[in-house]
């Protein structure tokens, strides 16, 4: 592995544990009751996450008959839940912010556990990647690791030092933002000719359809009012990168093919999610009459 190689690993690392410890940092255990004793919500949340989710990345990877990477990098995207960037698409959109970044942790501790098993039962059933099947043990215990235990650690600085939680909120939040960009750019550069093959592609417009779907799925399967609804369909359509890379990692050992795959397709769904987003929120602004 090159020097460039370990130093993207070394971001990545900071990236998702930055990401879920400003997660833990913004989180209440007041605000976290609330969400998760809403039984109807959550049942369909993560009906919707876990279930409905997985089967449209197959579904939709099988439908426009993926090549290999892309057919690889749609299904890993597929069983990761509770993307960090979710929430914020929520508060961009003047949507119910406390529930979805609620919701949005919850997936993510879910997802650290569900990701290797619903990867795996789907890279399996579609018979791709040549048979490779995922280290389910090692995948937990990384994926646990980087998420849970640095939210963890937020959450108790913000139970117990709340006033040096929240100064160290905007900090976190900031290196998360700057990391996620400086991965997705290592991403698409180490594997631009990838990237570059698949312009014009169908799994381009696999992964528009994927995330704009996803929304719509996140939308429909929720409760309450339509800025928790379409709060929940931000949630739903941002999947968790952290895990993809970490099995990208793991068990196809950094193949540039099928991260520029992931990149590529998580580039398409955010040119999916965004313009939603944006739309809700002019809408959102517009003076009633």
């Amino acid at each position: 592995m090159d020097t460039l190689q370990l130093l993207l690993n070394a971001i990545t690392v900071i990236f998702i544990s930055s990401t879920m410890f400003a997660a833990g940092l913004g989180a209440t255990v007041p605000a976290l009751r609330r969400a998760f004793t809403d039984v109807p919500l959550l049942v369909l949340v993560l009906l919707a996450n876990l279930v409905v989710i997985p089967l449209l990345g197959w579904g939709l990877a099988a439908l426009f008959q993926l090549a290999t990477a892309p057919f690889i990098a749609l299904l890993l995207i597929a069983s990761s839940p509770g993307g960090p960037f979710g929430a914020k698409l929520g508060m961009i959109q003047r949507g119910d912010v406390t529930t979805g970044a609620a919701m949005q942790v919850l997936l993510a501790a879910i997802g650290s556990v569900t990701f290797a098993l619903t990867a795996n039962v789907l890279l399996t059933a579609a018979d791709v990647g040549g048979g490779i099947s995922l280290d389910v043990g090692a995948l937990v215990r990384t994926v646990a690791i980087l998420q849970l235990v640095p939210f963890a650690i937020g959450l108790l600085l913000r139970h117990y030092a709340a006033d040096t939680a929240l100064s160290w909120h905007p900090g976190a939040v900031q290196v998360s933002n700057v990391t996620f960009l400086i991965v997705l750019a290592g991403m698409l550069l180490g594997s631009w000719s990838d990237v570059v093959d698949l312009l014009g592609s169908r799994a381009l417009l696999a992964g528009f359809l994927f995330s704009a779907l996803a929304f719509g799925v996140g939308t429909l399967l929720s409760t309450g009012s339509p800025a928790r609804r379409t709060t929940m369909g931000a949630v739903t359509a941002v999947r968790n990168l952290g895990p993809a890379l970490a099995a990208i990692g793991i068990a196809f050992s950094d193949q540039p093919a099928v991260l520029g795959a992931l990149a590529a397709i998580l580039l398409a769904g955010l040119c999916a999610a965004i313009p939603i987003t944006a739309a809700l929120a002019r809408r959102r602004s517009e003076p009633r009459t």
